[in-house]
């Protein structure tokens, strides 16, 4: 099973830029996105239901920002768009597909780059989810939690490690929030496991040469259960072509 998750910054722009193209070469069970930036009616060309897939879109109650979706080969039993949560609900930032035993979930965590209100708008979200997720491990369920989460975990997730530690994404207690996920919760970080010393980034500034010099951050993941670890078989993060300031970051499973 083949599960790709993708931050498009804006799904019309990712689509213009090819995105569709390379996503139709990916033979991809299930697509998660997040940051679509649009609602469904505002997709009207053919190219963003492509054929033999089903499409589910959660989108911000404000046009033009966040929003995330999952397109999949298989009709989910259910989708579950709502964490009865305003806060997060309105700002469209969760969405659940579920096949039998199997959730995918798309996930979109705020960033806090924009000033302290943000930030602070961040942890609390952090603090809930974090129960959240605790419920869902302990549902017996088999979780693959695709997306966004704005935090990189160690020195091995960013570039510039010295001169982050201030900032929005790299900030000790985000750090300290996604390690208790980690080793206390028991969720697993797909790519660290396949990939033990690996460096590998998945956004880049769109400030300077920032991608060109390869000066990037590790923030979007795959987290799975327990029961998932040894179903994980293989993982890539395509940094070209380039359709956002993220790359797909995609992971093969046994399933």
């Amino acid at each position: 099973m083949r599960i790709i998750s993708f931050n498009a910054n804006g799904i019309r722009s990712a689509a213009t830029k090819g995105f569709f193209d390379w996503f139709d070469a990916q033979q991809a069970d299930v697509l998660c996105l997040q940051e679509t930036k649009a609602w469904r009616e505002q997709l009207q060309s053919p190219v963003f239901f492509p054929d033999g897939y089903h499409v589910h879109y959660r989108s911000a109650a404000t046009k033009g920002y966040s929003g995330v979706a999952i397109y999949s080969r298989s009709k989910p039993d259910t989708i579950i768009d709502s964490l009865d949560w305003a806060e997060i609900d309105n700002e469209g930032r969760y969405i659940e597909a579920r096949f039998g035993n199997l959730s995918v979930v798309s996930l979109y965590v705020p960033s806090g780059t924009s000033g302290d209100e943000r930030q602070r708008f961040k942890f609390r979200m952090m603090e809930r989810f974090a129960a959240i997720l605790e419920l869902w491990l302990q549902s017996g369920r088999d979780y693959v939690l695709c997306g966004d989460w704005n935090i990189v975990h160690t020195e091995r997730d960013i570039r510039n490690w010295k001169s982050n530690q201030k900032n929005s994404g790299c900030l000790p207690e985000e750090r300290a929030w996604l390690g208790m996920l980690l080793t206390e919760q028991g969720w697993v970080d797909s790519y660290r496991t396949l990939h033990p010393d690996g460096q590998d980034y998945t956004w880049w500034s769109q400030r300077g040469q920032a991608r060109v010099n390869n000066v990037g951050w590790r923030i979007d993941y795959q987290l799975v259960t327990p029961s998932l670890k040894s179903k994980l078989k293989s993982c890539s993060i395509h940094a070209t072509p380039r359709f956002s300031d993220h790359a797909p970051f995609v992971v093969d499973y046994v399933l």
